[in-house]
């Protein structure tokens, strides 16, 4: 059965919020300052308040058993999750932002928010709230969801992974922690600039841009001296690196591609 649209029933909905982690927090804050009457966020074992939608905020794991539990003729049910095909629920709202819980309602304005609905009319609902707080509502299929949930995770989870690299190589040298960071986040923050400017090829500098593999090849052998546990995630970066530089109009010099030697017969490689 399809649930009424929020138009059709409330031109100012209420929103009960369930699921206090970060997510959750910062969604029934910014809907509270976005005028909406907002119950939650309630935590686990707390009794839900009705409402006209139900949003919830919860690990991917529970959303099927608490739309079962929540499901009524009277109200619309959404979850929160990128990766989560809709199952039984009316609606999805994935907000592309990272949290951690203490952001103002300002930090959802103008970011993207991937919307989808059983029905057009949840649809305009989970449009409706994407828009109410100030975010750009684009559409994502079911069968795309996870695919759309991996390029986050790669933009933003795996980009904290990276830096953590970035971090554990400075090490040697003396410099760790907060100083790491503080020397490295300009050259992070005018990379990912750059790129969102101008694109990856025009954005991508470096050794591997330039065709210079002998100094790649150095590289290379300090990460094996001081890090010999992130010499995979090297290579493979570097081997993704030579596809994007492939790609731009930038000369490379004529230089074999540094490649991971073979293991010596009865030897584990390094």
């Amino acid at each position: 059965m399809t649930s009424p649209s929020l138009s059709a029933r409330s031109p100012h909905p209420s929103v009960s919020v369930v699921g206090a982690g970060r997510l959750g927090t910062v969604i029934a804050r910014a809907l509270r300052a976005a005028g909406l009457t907002t119950h939650g966020p309630t935590r686990r074992g707390e009794p839900v308040p009705a409402a006209d939608v139900t949003l919830l905020c919860v690990p991917d794991g529970e959303i099927a058993a608490m739309v079962a539990t929540l499901r009524g003729p009277a109200t619309l049910i959404g979850h929160t999750s990128g990766a989560t095909p809709l199952g039984a629920a009316d609606f999805a709202l994935h907000p592309l932002q990272t949290f951690l819980g203490d952001e103002r309602p300002g930090i959802l304005h103008g970011i993207g928010c991937a919307v989808a609905g059983r029905a057009p009319d949840a649809l305009a609902t989970a449009t409706g709230l994407a828009d109410t707080l100030g975010m750009r509502p684009f559409a994502v299929a079911d069968e795309h969801r996870a695919t759309y949930h991996a390029a986050a995770s790669v933009a933003s989870n795996y980009l904290v992974t990276l830096q953590d690299a970035a971090e554990r190589l400075l090490a040697p040298l003396g410099l760790a922690g907060d100083e790491a960071r503080a020397i490295l986040a300009p050259l992070v923050r005018s990379t990912v600039d750059n790129w969102a400017a101008r694109g990856p090829e025009a954005a991508l500098t470096g050794p591997i841009a330039r065709g210079d593999e002998a100094t790649v090849r150095r590289q290379r052998d300090a990460v094996r001296a001081h890090a010999a546990e992130l010499l995979p995630l090297f290579d493979a970066l570097a081997d993704r690196t030579r596809a994007l530089a492939a790609r731009t109009a930038i000369p490379t010099q004529a230089a074999a591609p540094v490649q991971a030697p073979a293991p010596a017969q009865g030897r584990r490689a390094s």
